[in-house]
This record gives structure tokens, C-alpha cells and sequence, in this order.
């Protein structure tokens, strides 16, 4: 056996970390001393003329020369300051009031207004962030720099490539770590996209017509339609958000009474094409919503078929959310309208697996493991965790909150829990990126899963239900902007996205992550590597002396009991693989990853060993590291064998007798492990 290393860390000299301090520093110092003063004017032609070379050198691939970074054995990585967050604008456009770019104070978190910009120049696409230049039309082409950071795309595509005319919802004012002037942008939903006006133009005429009204209606009724062409031509050619787009414009005008009235079925047909689009979007929520509003319920063959269609589009978004009771209703009334159906009939097959691994923790993972792989490396089944049950911790000393128990007596061995991730990142895949975090609050410097962090505010903002159970996670900062986010979707002409806070998103994610293993999938690199969200796991504290283990098979995390765990017992797992035996390294990634010190029965006896004692236990067991290295077990020779039961005795003698009895000797763990498999060969 040969030790294990973690290729995914990031080694960082005392000179780049203090770079990266003092960048971020500078920056802060500078907004604070210009904070509240008046914006200064640019020069339009320079400023266009920057944002055009910065888009061409951004095209070949050059760094970000506006945004600290920092460099790995394995690439460069961004860097990202932490700990100053705000809280989402909460309110309707309606609600605020206009502002003008000459308006913007430095440093300034404009609340109650809102600005309408227009823009002027190319967008320059960065790893971390895009940005361009933008214009006030009402100022005479008063111009600035816009940027979104880091949730910059929505399904693939750019957000300030989208559109040219966006509204910016309680404008931020402030510096990039490079000390430019931007308009920055961070929640989403601070940013509001306009696309064509026609629809609220024909929305304006319905509401105003008194007189023709039967040719209004008409128009309106010609405007849906051609909405509905344009939308499934934009599928035909798999442009899912153009396509999106046009349906929901479709149905803005369709949804009117007076046209709804004149033809109940076109809302219909563009409510059952739309939800074919949110599920390829993964906006399940909407999908669902949408195939339920498509069904006519009338008995003739052609309303039978578009009927069974709608169930099967609503099964689809329901099994995808894990409502599998809720999936098997729609597809039974599938099969009811189209009874040789066999896609329904397939989904009822595997319903009925998913129920079984539900509600009885059964599953074939022999089977489950034979269906992944690189290109698919998400199983499909069910989550296991009837067997727990959140509350308080009982865990002395820690204040860590809540934990997870046991609601069942289990052996070791057995499955405690089997949990699919709420959202999974695979180093290989586009989404997956790692970013150097500074936070100003404690100074630490941390390696992030940003690109986790990115992909579940991405699944939040297309399935509002799902906002709940992941923000009532432990994070560092609270925030104030979700406490008002609806759990269930908005009606289709409510203005704007799901509010979702990218902060408390940011501080979820850094002490409830893990990563997945398993170098099949393409675990990744240390600017890339693979990361998890498990919102039932996440509760299971850490102990160096655990109750359980986990385990892998693709996004589906098995925790395993080591020992027998009654019912009423907190369940507890090491968060860092292998519980390293050095103490001092294992205390540091402890704090510096997950933010607390331990206090298990095994650190306390650590802790009060001589500080001489650890060193020699530290070198004996980077001996023991060496060794296992250089020396197969496979053959090993007597003379080999001698020297590993010596290094074996030499760790143990390490350790007080008294102090340490009933607790594992990790230093020593290796050595052992080695000799276990040396002498399966004698």
C-alpha cells in the first residue's frame, strides 16, 4: 500500500500569500478613503478603445491583467477576496427609483434606485468575471465599466453578451483590485436583462383597447404564434435560451384573458413547448409548472396525446427533483390516456427501484457503479436518509450547532445514510473551478470550489423550491436577502428571477463541500478539482475517532458505520480523508478548512503530549511514509518486513498506554496496514 497524497492541494510560498494580502488590502484602503465620493467622468472613445483590447487579449487567452491572481505548481488561479458581502436587492423594479451614471457615488451601495444602462463596447470574457462599457442614453453618453463577478453565465451563456440594454437594481460603485472605477455586480438578480419591448407593448395595447378590440386580439393572437415559431426554431437549432425567451414571451400576451379567451389552446401549446425547454435547462420547478398548465383534459385522440405528453414532461421534472410519488402519479395518468406508452411504462420501473432504495436503504451499488463513468459519472438513485434525523448537537465544548443522529440501531458495516448530491462539479467538466479565497475578516487564504459554488446558485435560481433546505445550511455570514425568496416558482408574469444570495451560497459551500473522489470520474487538478454539495450529510459533524465512513459511488455519498451506532447516537465522520496521523498538520486543515478546532477524546490525549514526543511521532511516521513508498508489500523480503515491524514499534512506543487506550494510533496506521497485507502473502 502506498501512502496517500492529495493531489489536489495548493502550495503557496509566504511571498505569494502576503501578495495576495496586500492586494487585497490596497483596494480596501483605497475605496475606503474615496467612499461617498462623486464618480469621475470618462473619456468614451478611450474607454471603448480599452474595453476592445481587453476583449481581444482575453480571446488569445491572456491573463486578467485588472484582477489578482496567483500562480500553482498545477496553473493559475484566481484570486477572490471574501467577507465583505451585501445582501440581494429584494425589491421590484417598480419600487425603485431611476438614477443616472453621473448620480454614482465611489464605494457606494446605491439602495431605492435603479439604473438603466446600454452597451458601448465588446464584453471581455475572464475566468472569474466578464465586463464591458456602458452608457446612459439620457446623458449624452456618459460612459462606465460595468462587471459581473464570478455568476457571470446563465445555461452556458454570458450574461453581458445576452442583451445590450440591461437595468442595474441598487447599483454598487466601487474598485477592482487593480484600482479602476466599475459598476460591479454580484447576486444575479441585481442585474435585469431587457430583451424586446414588443411584448409589454402588445400587453399595453390589450389593456387600452376599447374600441377594436377584436383586432387587437388578433394581433395579439398573430404576436404568441409567431412567438411559438420563432421559439421552436430556436430549439430545432438548440439554442435553449433564445428558445426559452421567446415562449415566455409568447406567454405573457397568450395569458391574457381577452386572448385566452378568444384561444385557450395557444397558452396551452406554448406552456407544453416551454416545459420541454426548462427540463434540457434543468429548470425543473418551472417544467413541472408549465406541464400542468398545458393539459386540456379533453377526451378526443389528438387532446389524449398532447395530454399524455404534458404528464410525461411533468414526470420527468418531478422524478429529476427526487419526488418520486409524485413522478409515479404523473406517469400513471400518462399511461391511463396513451396505455401502450412504454417510455411511462420504463419510468414506473425505475420509480418503483427508486421507492425501494428510498425507503429501505437497498441499493445494488454493484450495479449502480457499473453505470458510470467519465461521461457519466451521476448515478441514478435515490437518496437513503429515513434513518436520521437533524437536531441539536450534544457534542461538549464544540457550539457547532446541529448534527445529525441515528433513528434506528445500526451494525458496522451497515449503510446509515445514501445521499444523491444536491449539485456535483467534476474536475473534468467546464463548470469546475478552484480559486484562491482571501477573507478579510481573519486573513486566511483558502482554495475554494468556486465553480461549485457557481453551479448550485445556478440550480437555486432555475428551481426555487430547492432555495430552502440548502440555505438553512451552516455558513459564516447569514445575510439578509433570502429570508423573503418564495419556496415555490413565482407566477410567469412576476418581474425577474428567484433571489438567491451568491454570499451565503459562498459561505454554505466552504464548510459543507467535500470532495467526491474517484479518479475515474476525473476528480480534476488543483485549479480544477471536483467538489459536492450532500445538504443531508453536511450535518454530520467531524470527529479524528468517527462512527463512520464515507463513500463513493459517483454523486451518491454512503456514509457506513465502523462500529455499532444505537439509536439516539450522533453520527460522526472524519471531513478530511484518512485522519492524518500528524496532530498539529490535522488541527491546522481542520481550522483552516472547515473553521473549528477538534476536541474529540483523540486530540485531547494529542494535546497533551510533549511537544518533543509529537516531533519524534511526526518523523517516525514520515519514515514510515517512505518506506511503504519504496518497499511493495507484494514479495516483500524478511529483512523488509523486520525493519516495518521496528518502525511499527518505534510509533507505538510514541504513545501513552494509559492516555491513548481505546484510541487508534494513526501515526502508525500505514506501517500497519502494510504489514496486514504483507503477511495475506505468507
Amino acid at each position: 500500500m502506498t501512502p496517500r497524497h492529495d493531489e489536489n492541494t495548493v502550495f503557496m510560498t509566504e511571498q505569494e500569500a502576503e501578495r495576495i494580502r496586500n492586494t487585497v488590502k490596497i483596494r480596501l484602503q483605497r475605496c475606503s478613503e474615496l467612499a461617498g465620493h462623486a464618480r469621475e467622468t470618462r473619456d468614451s472613445k478611450d474607454a471603448i478603445r480599452q474595453a476592445t483590447g481587453a476583449s481581444l487579449m482575453a480571446d488569445m487567452g491572456a491573463a486578467d491583467p485588472d484582477s489578482a491572481q496567483t500562480k500553482t505548481q498545477r496553473g493559475t488561479l484566481p484570486v477572490i477576496a471574501v467577507g465583505q458581502p451585501y445582501p440581494p436587492c429584494m425589491l421590484p423594479l417598480r419600487d425603485l427609483q431611476p438614477m443616472k451614471l453621473s448620480n454614482l457615488r465611489m464605494d457606494t451601495h446605491h439602495r431605492g434606485r435603479r439604473l438603466a444602462v446600454k452597451r458601448a463596447s465588446p464584453v471581455v470574457t475572464l475566468v472569474a468575471r466578464s465586463w464591458t462599457m456602458v452608457f446612459d442614453e439620457e446623458e449624452g453618453g456618459e460612459i462606465e465599466r460595468l462587471e459581473v463577478c464570478l455568476h457571470k453565465t446563465r445555461h452556458g451563456q454570458d450574461i453581458l453578451e445576452s442583451a445590450s440594454v440591461f437595468v442595474i437594481k441598487e447599483p454598487y460603485f466601487t474598485l477592482t483590485d487593480q484600482g479602476e472605477a466599475t459598476l460591479r455586480i454580484d447576486h444575479p438578480s441585481d442585474l435585469v436583462v431587457c430583451q424586446d419591448e414588443t411584448a409589454n407593448d402588445i400587453l399595453a395595447s390589450l389593456n387600452e383597447a376599447k374600441d377594436d378590440v377584436d383586432g387587437v386580439t388578433a394581433a395579439a393572437e398573430k404576436f404568441a404564434r409567431a412567438c411559438k415559431d420563432h421559439g421552436n426554431a430556436a430549439l430545432e437549432k438548440q439554442n435553449l435560451p433564445l428558445a426559452h425567451a421567446k415562449y415566455t414571451e409568447g406567454l405573457k400576451v397568450a395569458r391574457q384573458n381577452i386572448v385566452s379567451k378568444s384561444n385557450p389552446d395557444l397558452a396551452r401549446d406554448l406552456s407544453r413547448n416551454r416545459a420541454h425547454v426548462n427540463l434540457l435547462l434543468n429548470q425543473l420547478d418551472e417544467a413541472k409548472a408549465d406541464a400542468k398548465a398545458s393539459l386540456t383534459g379533453r377526451q378526443d385522440q389528438r387532446s389524449r396525446e398532447l395530454d399524455s405528453k404534458a404528464y410525461f414532461r411533468a414526470g420527468c421534472a418531478a422524478y429529476n427533483l427526487g419526488a418520486y410519488q409524485e413522478a409515479k402519479a404523473f406517469f400513471e395518468e400518462q399511461r391511463k390516456l396513451t396505455p401502450g406508452n412504454e417510455a411511462a411504462s420504463a419510468y414506473l420501473r425505475k420509480i418503483e427501484t427508486r421507492l425501494h432504495e428510498q425507503e429501505n436503504g437497498a441499493f445494488n451499488f454493484q450495479k449502480i457503479r457499473a453505470g458510470l463513468s467519465r461521461s457519466r459519472p451521476r448515478a441514478d438513485a435515490a437518496s437513503f436518509v429515513g434513518g436520521t434525523e437533524v437536531r441539536e448537537s450534544r457534542l461538549p465544548g464544540r457550539g457547532r450547532g446541529r448534527g445529525l443522529f441515528a433513528t434506528r440501531d445500526v451494525a458496522a458495516g451497515e449503510v446509515v445514510l445514501c445521499e444523491k448530491a444536491f449539485c456535483v462539479v467534476w474536475g473534468h467538466e467546464m463548470e469546475a473551478l478552484t480559486a484562491m479565497t482571501y477573507d478579510v475578516r481573519d486573513g486566511g487564504i483558502r482554495a475554494s470550489p468556486v465553480g461549485l459554488t457557481r453551479s448550485v446558485v445556478q440550480k437555486l435560481l432555475g428551481n426555487p423550491s430547492q432555495v430552502k433546505r440548502v440555505m438553512d445550511l451552516y455558513g459564516d455570514y447569514q445575510g439578509g436577502g433570502n429570508d423573503n425568496v418564495p419556496t415555490k416558482m413565482r407566477p410567469a408574469e412576476e418581474e425577474g428571477p428567484v433571489v438567491v444570495d451568491v454570499f451565503r451560497v459562498h459561505g454554505i459551500v466552504s464548510r459543507n463541500a467535500f470532495g467526491p473522489g474517484g479518479d475515474e470520474n476525473g476528480v480534476g487538478s488543483s485549479s480544477s478539482a471536483s467538489a459536492g454539495l450532500w445538504v443531508r450529510a453536511a450535518y454530520a459533524n467531524h470527529s479524528c475517532v468517527p462512527n463512520a465512513e464515507k463513500e463513493y459511488a459517483g454523486d451518491l455519498l454512503v456514509l457506513r458505520a465502523t462500529q455499532p451506532i444505537a439509536a439516539g447516537d450522533e453520527i460522526l465522520h472524519a471531513y478530511h480523508d484518512g485522519s492524518s496521523g500528524d496532530y498539529s498538520a490535522r488541527r491546522r486543515a481542520l481550522m483552516t478548512t472547515w473553521g473549528f478546532e477538534c476536541d474529540c477524546a483523540l486530540c485531547a490525549a494529542e494535546a497533551a503530549d510533549d511537544p518533543a514526543v509529537l516531533k519524534r511521532r511526526k518523523e517516525l511516521a514520515e519514515e514510515a511514509d517512505a518506506f511503504v513508498g519504496r518497499e511493495h508489500w507484494a514479495g516483500a523480503k524478511r529483512v523488509a518486513v523486520a525493519r516495518a515491524k521496528r518502525l511499527a514499534r518505534d510509533i507505538e512506543g510514541t504513545y501513552d498506554g494509559e492516555r491513548y487506550e481505546g484510541l487508534p494510533r494513526l501515526a502508525a496506521r500505514t506501517i500497519l496496514e502494510w504489514l496486514a497485507l504483507a503477511g495475506q502473502r505468507r
